[in-house]
Parts: structure tokens; C-alpha cells; sequence
């Protein structure tokens, strides 16, 4: 059940992303040659309006091909000639080629795929945040003896703020408090409509390796309607504020191989949760499978926003160039710079499918 789950997961992730890129590049009328989902031999496949729809056997991402992906017109005429799903080859709609529509409409199909994950994302915390309770940002209480209690924050304060960035989950408080190495707190908190400020040191723990500021937090609230969409909206932000931040700590060498995952990874994440809610019952268990789903809809749609070739972002990258420059990359070195990205991407994969299988059975 659990494999099954991930690979509904995954498939509606992947569906979401390069669908995005296959509806704003058909309104553009950009030819798009093959819509796929997975990569490797194809399991199955057919044809409409002239574009080749496929799922392929590896569960490890997608693709939307456009006309100029296929190198030359020639080419691809040869492509679909060679295709028997695609039995008259006259009648195939023509679009333009991807390079040969406007920066504008080019930017809006790259963009488009990232889009429409983090629109996913939303869409499910609107039904997550109808149907399960929000932790507010409110101070349960403070541990005596410890920092915030000595700055004088108290319980049943709401905390609006930390070190200036804004919070409206006590889970941001405490991704915060996590990631705090020892730097000071300036904390806002509201406190029967009066606002004050309280600036404070962390207090180290030996035993557990990392500073706390010494409170507990979290008000449960069920939220329905226009409070549902609007926090529903910081769900996303949460999700999408972790990942920048775990991607922030990568870049800075703070984070380990172990706490890195690829897909295998993640399957094992899904595993492991689906075992822990199953006996909750099937809409607790629907709401975290929802939840994990969001998350990792958004961690799609921000790393492929990363200015990483063969990444929607290095595509961005290559279109800011582009609009510096005022006149196209050659295509012949923009192919360079895609498949030297592509070997590195496949690369990466290859060590993190060995980096998965190493912390999940050694």
C-alpha cells in the first residue's frame, strides 16, 4: 500500500509540473512533441493533437520535449515518421518551435511547470486546513529558568515575529529555534493587543546539542472558508520558507549526506509515514499523505527554479542572458550547456539513489 501511495504521489507531482509547462506552451502555440512521464523505455504511450503522451518505466521525473528539444525540423519529422503511434504524419497539428516564440511566451511555459506544483500544494493545504486543526503561534508556556522566561515573554503571548521574519505557524518558531546557532533572539509578541519586543541569548543544551530559547507553543485551531484559504496560503509559505532554508544550509556545508535524499528517499519517507498514521484511521491518514504531498510539491517546484541547467531554472537563466544580451543563445551552445547539465543531473541522482539505499539499510 505504501508503494502504491508513492507512486500515486509522485505521478500526480510529476502530472502537475509538466502538465503546467504543456498547457501554457500549447496556449502560446508552441509545438510540444512529447509529454512524458518518468524516464527510460516507454510502458505506454499515445497520440493527440500531435503531441506523443507517454509513461515510461523509471519513477524519477518527466519532460515536456518541444519541436527545437529534437535538435532540427528535419529531425523531428524523421522522429515522427519513425513513430508508429503517430499513423498520419500529415495531419499532425504543426506549432511553432520552442526558440522561435516571444521571451515572454517562453518564460511563461518554463515557469508555468514550478507554478503549477506550488498551486497543487495550495489546493491540498485548502482541504488539509478544512479538515485538521493549525497550530497558531502562541506561547503554551515558558520553562523556568531559561532565557525567554528571564526577557520576560509569558504564556498565552502570540509571537509575531523572530529576528524580523514574520511567523503564522508556531512551526516557523520552531524551525527557527532549530536552526539558531547560538545567535541572539528579538522576539514581537502580542499580548492582549499591546505589542512588545524582548531580546534574548539562547541557552545551549549539552546533552542535546542545541540552543533553546526555553518556551513550548502551538494553539490548535479548525479553520473553515476564507480563514481556511488564507492559511491554507501560509501553509505554502512554510513549506516553501523550509525549503530555502534546508537548501540555504546545503550550499553552506551545514547539512550531512544523511540528511539528504533522493527518491528512494523519499519512498522510504512515505513508507515510514503511512505505517505511523494508518491505525489513526483513513482521513488522518488521507490529510498526512496530503500533507507530505504538498510538501514535496512545493520542494519540486522550488529546486526546479534552481539556475541549474537542464532545470527549469537553468532555462530562466539562460532567458535572462538572453534579454541582457538582446539577441538569442546560439541553440547549438545552449545544447552544451543543457547535456553537460543533464550528465551532472543524472550524476547526482546516481549518488543520492546510493546515499538513500546506505542510511536506509546501513
Amino acid at each position: 500500500m505504501s508503494i502504491l501511495i508513492f507512486i500515486i504521489i509522485l505521478g500526480v507531482l510529476l502530472i502537475s509540473h509538466e502538465g503546467g509547462h504543456l498547457l501554457v506552451a500549447k496556449m502560446n502555440g508552441i509545438h510540444v512533441v512529447e509529454f512524458m512521464i518518468g524516464m527510460g523505455p516507454k510502458i505506454a504511450q499515445f497520440e493527440k493533437g500531435g503531441t506523443i503522451y507517454s509513461l515510461r518505466v523509471l519513477p524519477i521525473g518527466g519532460a515536456c520535449v518541444f519541436e527545437d528539444d529534437v535538435t532540427q525540423e528535419q529531425g523531428q519529422q524523421e522522429k515522427v515518421a519513425e513513430d508508429p503511434v503517430l499513423e498520419d504524419k500529415n495531419d499532425v497539428p504543426r506549432g511553432k518551435f520552442f526558440n522561435d516564440a516571444s521571451l515572454g511566451a517562453r518564460f511563461a511555459t518554463v515557469v508555468a511547470g514550478p507554478l503549477a506544483n506550488i498551486i497543487l500544494a495550495f489546493i491540498f493545504s485548502v482541504f488539509i486546513v478544512n479538515f485538521s486543526l493549525t497550530d497558531l503561534p502562541v506561547v503554551v508556556s515558558v520553562m523556568e529558568g531559561y532565557p525567554a522566561e528571564e526577557a520576560g515573554i509569558e504564556a498565552g503571548d502570540t509571537i509575531i515575529s523572530v529576528n524580523g521574519e514574520r511567523v503564522y505557524l508556531y512551526r516557523e518558531v520552531s524551525v527557527i529555534s532549530q536552526l539558531n546557532r547560538g545567535n541572539e533572539y528579538t522576539i514581537v509578541v502580542d499580548r492582549d493587543g499591546e505589542r512588545l519586543t524582548y531580546t534574548f541569548s539562547p541557552m545551549y543544551d549539552e546533552e542535546e546539542g542545541r540552543y533553546y530559547m526555553g518556551i513550548t507553543g502551538g494553539e490548535y485551531v479548525q479553520f473553515t472558508g476564507l480563514k481556511a484559504v488564507q492559511y491554507a496560503v501560509y501553509e505554502v509559505r512554510y513549506a516553501a520558507t523550509s525549503v530555502y532554508k534546508s537548501l540555504l544550509q546545503i550550499i553552506q556545508g551545514q547539512v550531512s549526506s544523511e540528511d539528504v535524499s533522493g527518491v528512494v528517499g523519499v519512498a522510504n519517507l512515505v513508507s515510514e509515514t503511512y505505517d505511523e498514521v494508518k491505525t489513526a484511521g483513513w482521513l488522518s491518514t488521507l490529510l498526512t499523505m496530503m500533507n507530505l504531498a504538498a510538501l514535496l510539491s512545493v520542494n519540486l517546484g522550488i529546486v526546479n527554479l534552481l539556475p541549474i541547467p537542464a532545470l527549469d531554472g537553468g532555462r530562466i537563466l539562460l532567458m535572462a542572458i538572453e534579454l541582457v544580451r538582446g539577441k538569442p543563445i546560439p541553440p547549438e551552445k545552449e545544447g552544451i550547456v543543457n547535456t553537460i547539465g543533464f550528465v551532472l543531473l543524472m550524476v547526482l541522482m546516481v549518488f543520492l539513489f546510493f546515499n538513500d539505499i546506505r542510511n536506509i539499510f546501513f
